[in-house]
C-alpha cells in the first residue's frame, strides 16, 4: 500500500476560462469515478508540490495499491545524455534532448538506414556540421551521388572528383610511416597492391609465383623511399608497371601487360602522383562519375588513401570521422567490402569512427559481411523503413513491434536511435527557413 497525493495545475487566459476549464476536469475525473477538488486559497502550495522540488505542501494524502499508483506513472523512458555529446534530435517519449558521443562507445562505428526520403542524408550532413563546429576532428566523405559537394564547400572542405577524365589524381600507392601500425608499412602496402591487382586483372585469383613476384616488386619500388625517411616521393603504379618489366619470369611480363590499361593507359588515373589537398580537415570524395571498369578499382583506392589519413591523425592523436553514403555499392566488390570489413574492425584502435548511410537494408543483410558490420555497431539510426526491412531488422537488433511502430510510416527525421543498449524513438525538426537547411536538403526545390 502507497501514501500518494495526485496535483495538477492548469492555467488560462482569463477568470472564466479558468471556471470553465475546471469545471471540465473535475466532469471528467467523475465520468471515471474519481474526484479532484479545487485548491481555493492554496494555488501558491500546489504549484510548489507540482515543480520539481521534491516538496509536499498540500496536507492530504490518500492510500492506494501499487498497481494504482503505476497508472500515474505512465512510462519509463530511457535517456541518453553523455557529456561532450552532440545533439541528434528529442526523446518522443520524454522530450529530452538526444546528446550522444560516439567516443563513449565500446566502438563508434555507425550506420544510418531508411527507405528514400526518410532523411538519411540530412541526418548525416546535421552530424557532420555538428562535428565541425563543436570539435578539431578530421571529417572524410565518400559521396556517389554528388549529394555533399555545397555543404562542402560552404564549410571550407576539399571536394575530389574522381573520374577517368578527372584532372584529380591518387595515387595508389600513397603511404605515411604510420601505415604499418608499427609494423613494416610494406608488409600491409604489399597486401593492398595484391588485391588491387587481382582486381585489375578482373578479379581472378594470382598463383603463388604471381603473388611472389608482385610481392617482391612492391618491396623494391619502395626501397628508395623508406630509405629516406618517408621524406621522398613515393613511388607510383607507372613505377610499380616498370618494375615488373624489369623481372625475368615471364608471369611478370603477363602481370604488366594486364594492368597496362590502369598505369599509363585511359584509365590511368590512379597511377599519378597525388595533386589534391587530402590534408584539408573535411574531405569529400565525389565517385559520381567513375565508370562501371574504375568503380572496383576507385573504391579500394579511396578506402586505403582513408586509411592512410586515419593512421596519421592516430599519431597526431586526432579523431576521424568517415561517412559512406550508399554503402551498399561497396558490397558488391568482394575486395572493396573486404577492405571495408576489415577497416570498420580495425578504425576503433586508430581513434577513427566509420559511418555507413543505405535504403537497402535487406539487400545489406544480404552480405554476411554488412550483416556482422552492422550487428557490431553501437550506434545505429533507424529513419522510415521499408516492411521487409523492418522485420529483418527486429530479428537483428531485438526490436519490440512498439518500438517498430517509430520507424513505420513515418515522417522524414522520425525514428529509432539505437546507442549501446539503449533504443530510443527520436524526432528532430531542423528550422526549414535558414541557411543551413538550405545547405543540406536535398528535396526538389528546397535546395
Amino acid at each position: 500500500m502507497m501514501f500518494a497525493v495526485l496535483t495538477m495545475v492548469h492555467i488560462a487566459d482569463s477568470k472564466e476560462q479558468l471556471d470553465s476549464d475546471t469545471e471540465t476536469l473535475l466532469t471528467t475525473a467523475r465520468k471515471h469515478l474519481c474526484q479532484f477538488s479545487a485548491l481555493t486559497f492554496q494555488q501558491m502550495d500546489g504549484l510548489n508540490t507540482v515543480l520539481p522540488y521534491g516538496l509536499r505542501k498540500i496536507a492530504a494524502l490518500r492510500t492506494l495499491t501499487t498497481e494504482s499508483t503505476a497508472v500515474f506513472i505512465p512510462f519509463r523512458a530511457q535517456e541518453i545524455s553523455h557529456s561532450g555529446g552532440t545533439y541528434y534530435g528529442q526523446n518522443v517519449i520524454s522530450k529530452n534532448m538526444i546528446i550522444a558521443n560516439r567516443k563513449n562507445l565500446l566502438n563508434g562505428n555507425s550506420f544510418i538506414l531508411g527507405v528514400s526520403g526518410s532523411g538519411k542524408s540530412f541526418t548525416a550532413k546535421r552530424e557532420i556540421v555538428n562535428q565541425m563546429l563543436a570539435g578539431n576532428d578530421d571529417i572524410i566523405l565518400i559521396d556517389p551521388e554528388r549529394e555533399y559537394s555545397s555543404l562542402v564547400k560552404a564549410m571550407g572542405g576539399e571536394i575530389i572528383h574522381i573520374s577517368a577524365t578527372s584532372p584529380n589524381h591518387i595515387n595508389a600507392m600513397d603511404m605515411n610511416r604510420d601505415y604499418g601500425d608499427g609494423a613494416n608499412p610494406v608488409i600491409l602496402k604489399s597486401e593492398f597492391v595484391l588485391s588491387l591487382c587481382e582486381q585489375l586483372i578482373g578479379g581472378q585469383n594470382l598463383g603463388a609465383k604471381q603473388k611472389s613476384l608482385i610481392d617482391r616488386c612492391t618491396a623494391s619500388v619502395y626501397l628508395k623511399y623508406l630509405q629516406s625517411n618517408f621524406k621522398d616521393k613515393p613511388p607510383t603504379l607507372q613505377d610499380f608497371h616498370a618494375e615488373l618489366l624489369k623481372q625475368d619470369e615471364t608471369e611478370a611480363k603477363e602481370i604488366a601487360l594486364a594492368i597496362e590499361l590502369f598505369t599509363s593507359g585511359s584509365l590511368n588515373t590512379f597511377a599519378k602522383p597525388t595533386n589534391v589537398d587530402v590534408n584539408n580537415r573535411l574531405i569529400c570524395y565525389d565517385i559520381l562519375d567513375l565508370g562501371k571498369q574504375l568503380l572496383p578499382i576507385g573504391m579500394l583506392v579511396v578506402l586505403d588513401s582513408i586509411l592512410n589519413r586515419i593512421t596519421q591523425n592516430r599519431a597526431k592523436g586526432k579523431n576521424t570521422f568517415i561517412f559512406i553514403d550508399e554503402i551498399y555499392l561497396l558490397f558488391q566488390h568482394e575486395y572493396s567490402a573486404n577492405f571495408l570489413f576489415t577497416l570498420w574492425k580495425r578504425v576503433r584502435k586508430y581513434g577513427a569512427f566509420c559511418t555507413g548511410i543505405t535504403q537497402n537494408v535487406d539487400d545489406l543483410l544480404q552480405s554476411h559481411t554488412a550483416r556482422t558490420m552492422l550487428a557490431n555497431s553501437e550506434f545505429i539510426v533507424m529513419l522510415n523503413q521499408a516492411s521487409t526491412d523492418r522485420v529483418e531488422l527486429a530479428k537483428l537488433l531485438n526490436i519490440s513491434d512498439l518500438q517498430l511502430s517509430y520507424i513505420t510510416n513515418v515522417d522524414a527525421g522520425n525514428g529509432l536511435i539505437k546507442v549501446g543498449s539503449a533504443l530510443v524513438p527520436f524526432a528532430d525538426q531542423f528550422p526549414r527557413h535558414t541557411q543551413l537547411y538550405r545547405l543540406m536538403t536535398t528535396k526538389p526545390g528546397e535546395s
